[in-house]
């Protein structure tokens, strides 16, 4: 009987087997540009790993913030085919890289990208330390798998968006409920509570998520998926849009779309200003930058019409994303962005009011706030100087509370080392921070790109110096006592010594000499005689002058006698000139003496058979800088 069973059980797994239907290429592509990217996904997996399907495999994970698996999926791609990948791959690739916190190669793909060397957590580090706050957050809600986003003030409660409604309404790109829109209130922990749907005069089968509210809170504005796909290139996409209610008699009523949405491309994440006389919002709309998102603003106007939106330009937006636009009512701008440098993925920026048409250059709010993932939607209670803010780092998309605690202002020192003569980079050179007092503080070796930083303190004086072989240092004071100055560029200008003077001249062997009359010596002996010390005196201008200067002493001898004897000699001779310099004040560190006999003749004589000349031209002192 058991084993009529298991033959039962046999024949009915390759019956099932047999009845799988193995998934296309066509099929899977079919999916893709649907945006059904988990089921498209699960379909890529199954046919030959072309590198479009590598391509599409990618992104179907990046665009559900599956890193791990995007960079299984770009990585095999860029192994395979990197030479003929599209450049915006590379984008995707690296976010990818640093979402899995692997930001050494993310970097490095990056890098090839923008055309330019990028550190993340260089940057980080030195944003975090000099930004004016830093946070601390507290995730509001104890279930991390909501899908909360989209916050927004609502007299004294918050309304987000959420997937935390009917499971049976799947949306194809994360096969996951759609979004409704909930209010709640925040208890003294943070926490969300009395979570309950919002009207369902705004809920429908669609998505409806960002809500932003009149100060009175008589008016909203919200976003919602539209209700056809379009064909866009080789996609069918269904738009976002943003829609209007009022509230009339208790109850939201009056919605209707806004004149600029459109079947075409998407308006979304609106914010209307307390004064209720601007709109800002996101959009790819024809005159983004190359068709990404990008943040605009129109004027509400006393009849209800709008202005024609305006984009906020390139200080703001870039090629990439910019997204979640929230001001304060002193004009201060904070907005979500992967195109400026960060974290990766969506960082949260601020970005100070200059006048009523220009912002100021963003800054990114540093490594408290900002994680290798997508961090986004910052809103800001002004009075309290609390906020909520949302982030999937944790996989899925959760809110966030956060205070502003004060940050120590450092004070951020940058700068470049350059050849005063030739304006040439030195990578490779080494500058240090002393504080003024002489103690050295830090000091660090200058990258491929020459650049250096270091981070200092407001009210302090400091010196820098830098340093490269066969360089003069160079130096400079400054102090951070300046109210608001936090960055302070140096242009480190260094000469070369044989630049600075005649007698020193570099080699055709790299080696760099300092060009003196010969030092003649007693035969036999090795005692320094006024003439060798008319020239040893000019070397000790030289050293005097350039105090950093480090120099071999090197001793030759002529051919004559053994190789022993001249190999000691040489040495007893090269000591004596580095005894005569110490005696005159110069720092034994800075000196080396090294005898090297007759092993290195400038005069290679047939059959060993010097002329007393050619001798005299062999018995010499050189002086080698070695730094």
């Amino acid at each position: 009987m058991k084993k009529f069973y298991y033959i039962l059980f046999v024949f009915c797994s390759i019956t099932t087997l047999f009845a799988q239907k193995k998934a296309s290429v066509k099929e899977a592509n079919s999916l893709f540009g649907r945006k059904a990217y988990v089921k498209a996904a699960e379909a890529y997996e199954q046919v030959p790993q072309s590198k479009q399907v590598l391509q599409n495999l990618g992104d179907c994970y990046y665009y559900n913030f599956q890193m791990n698996n995007a960079v299984r999926a770009y990585g095999q791609l860029f192994f395979t085919y990197k030479d003929s990948v599209k450049k915006e791959v590379f984008f995707r690739y690296a976010n990818a890289l640093k979402g899995t916190k692997d930001f050494d190669k993310g970097d490095a793909i990056m890098s090839e990208y923008l055309g330019y060397e990028q550190s993340t957590p260089k940057f980080m580090k030195n944003i975090t330390r000099n930004i004016p706050t830093s946070f601390k957050l507290q995730m509001m809600s104890k279930n991390k798998t909501n899908g909360d986003f989209g916050i927004s003030f609502y007299g004294d409660k918050v309304v987000f968006a959420s997937l935390r409604n009917a499971a049976d309404k799947a949306y194809g790109w994360n096969d996951r409920p759609y979004l409704d829109l909930f209010s709640a209130k925040v208890n003294s922990q943070g926490q969300l509570t009395d979570v309950e749907p919002f009207s369902d005069v705004i809920n429908t089968k669609k998505h409806e998520s960002n809500a932003t509210f009149s100060a009175d809170g008589k008016i909203m504005y919200f976003n919602r998926s539209g209700e056809k796909q379009v064909k866009v290139g080789n996609e069918k996409v269904a738009m976002i849009k943003i829609y209007k209610a009022e509230f009339v008699n208790g109850k939201w009523d009056k919605v209707t779309m806004l004149p600029f949405s459109s079947d075409t491309y998407s308006v979304e994440h609106p914010f209307l200003t307390k004064d209720g006389k601007k709109l800002y919002f996101a959009s790819d709309m024809p005159g983004s930058f190359e068709g990404s998102m990008d943040i605009y603003v129109v004027d509400v106007n006393e009849d209800g019409t709008y202005s024609q939106p305006r984009n906020l330009g390139e200080t703001i937006n870039t090629i990439h994303r910019e997204q979640f636009p929230f001001l304060t009512e002193d004009g201060t701008l904070y907005f979500a962005s992967d195109g400026h440098q960060g974290n990766g993925n969506l960082d949260v920026f601020m970005s100070l009011k200059i006048s009523d048409t220009e912002f100021d250059k963003p800054l990114n709010l540093g490594s408290t706030i900002n994680s290798e993932m997508d961090d986004f939607n910052f809103i800001l209670d002004e009075k309290t100087q609390k906020g909520y803010f949302a982030s999937n780092r944790t996989g899925d998309d959760n809110l966030y509370t956060f205070v502003q605690e004060e940050n120590k202002l450092q004070y951020l020192v940058e700068g470049e080392v350059r050849d005063v003569k030739t304006t040439e980079l030195l990578p490779g050179a080494t500058v240090k921070l002393f504080d003024d007092k002489g103690n050295l503080l830090e000091e660090v070796l200058v990258g491929k790109d020459g650049t250096f930083d270091f981070n200092t303190e407001p009210n302090r004086k400091y010196k820098i110096m830098a340093f490269k072989d066969f360089y003069i240092p160079a130096e400079a004071e400054f102090d951070t006592s300046q109210k608001g100055k936090v960055y302070i560029d140096l242009q480190m200008k260094v000469q070369s010594y044989y630049d600075a003077e005649d007698i020193i001249n570099k080699q055709a062997d790299g080696t760099v000499l300092i060009e003196l009359e010969n030092i003649y010596f007693d035969l036999n002996k090795w005692d320094i005689k006024p003439q060798a010390a008319q020239v040893l005196n000019v070397l000790l201008g030289i050293l005097k002058k350039y105090p950093y200067m480090e120099i071999e002493i090197g001793a030759h001898t002529d051919s004559r006698a053994s190789d022993v004897y001249n190999l000691r000699l040489s040495n007893k001779r090269a000591a004596s000139a580095l005894e005569y310099l110490v005696k005159n004040g110069i720092d034994r560190k800075r000196l080396r003496s090294i005898g090297y006999g007759e092993t290195k003749p400038l005069i290679i004589c047939p059959k060993n058979d010097c002329t007393p000349a050619e001798h005299a031209t062999n018995r010499r002192c050189t002086f080698m800088i070695l730094k």
